[in-house]
Formats: structure tokens, sequence, C-alpha cells
């Protein structure tokens, strides 16, 4: 069975001027495949600020933008709690670098989820252990603060996926039919009986 398109009234007998939205979404007039004769009204020019958001968003989604986001601003938690003044520091001493260190990695492992999609898995596995680590170097993970936000951004690095996944036809348990309606046997679906 096929579709086919509804007839489209003919201007000249009903009077009716045809107008449409082209794929910009600008609206769009002049003659088109079945001779119907149509105008084009052209939009105006992007700016210079709409065409950069309008990159920078199609930039972001090719890679896990909010992972590393939420990742980065753990980093700066972790990273910047040590250098608070001494009342809020709970450990001074050696154990500030080794948090300054662990914010560092943190930070690196954002960019990196950035710069690398394709490596999000190790580089949100190792922002979650750094942020883990980094309770007992780093003031209690950056007063839990720092920690979290690492952990939820590695997780979300790590289960980024680039593309959505095709939709399903029908239900969990629905199993496929043949061309003539006839059900297929379970072993032709994969069951893994014979």
């Amino acid at each position: 069975m096929t579709t086919t398109d509804p007839p489209v009234p003919d201007p000249e007998t009903t009077g009716i001027e045809t107008t449409g939205i082209d794929a910009r979404g600008v609206e769009a007039t002049g003659a088109d495949a079945r001779g119907i004769e149509t105008t084009r009204i052209d939009a105006p020019p992007l700016s210079a600020l709409a065409r950069g958001r309008r990159s920078f968003r199609r930039w972001r989604r090719t890679r896990p933008f909010w992972a590393a986001l939420w990742i980065a601003l753990g980093g700066f938690v972790i990273f910047f709690l040590p250098m608070a003044p001494l009342g809020k520091i709970l450990q001074v001493g050696v154990g500030g670098i080794a948090g300054m260190a662990g914010g560092v990695v943190i930070m690196a492992m954002a960019l990196l989820v950035l710069a690398l999609p394709s490596q999000r898995h190790t580089a949100g596995t190792i922002a979650v252990i750094a942020g883990v680590a980094s309770f007992p170097l780093s003031n209690l993970g950056g007063l839990f603060v720092g920690m979290a936000l690492s952990v939820l951004g590695g997780a979300m690095a790590f289960g980024w996926l680039p593309e959505k996944p095709a939709k399903r036809r029908g239900g969990l348990l629905r199993r496929g039919r043949a061309t003539d309606g006839t059900p297929v046997s379970p072993a032709s679906v994969g069951s893994g009986s014979a």
C-alpha cells in the first residue's frame, strides 16, 4: 500500500493562492514541481550573534557538554577550596597540595571530555575516581560539593551517547511478523531455542 499526497486545489479555479514554508522555515512561494505559481520571500540574514549561537549549539550537541561543565565545576571547587582562608580550611599542608592536584586532574578530564568525546568513558571514570579520592585528600571533597559535582559529571560523561538510538517498533515482548501476516517462528527471531 502506497501513500499519495492529497490533491492540491487549482489556484485558477478556486481563487486560492498557495504558499508554503521551505526547509529553513522561510515562507516560500513560486512555481513548484506540480506547476503551482508561487512567490519566494527571503528571510533577512542572521546577525553575527545569532550565527555564533547557532554554531555553538550545533557544536555543543556533538559532545557531552553538560557532563564536562559539571566535572569542571567540581574540579574548580576542589582546586580552590584549599586556598580559602585558614579559618575555613579543614586540612593544611601537603594534603592541600594533594587536593589542588586532584582538582587539576578533574578539570583536565573536563577538557578531555570536550575535546575528545570518543574518550568520554575513560575521562568520566577518572573524574569519578578523582572526585571520590578528593574526599580524604581535599577538605572532605570540597565540602562534599566538588566531590558530588565531579561524580555527577563523570557519570553523565560515561552515559552520554553521540546520537539517539533508533526507535523500536512494538513492545518488548512482541515478536516479528512475516510479510504475509503469519507469525515468525521463535528460532528465526533469535530467541536461542532450536
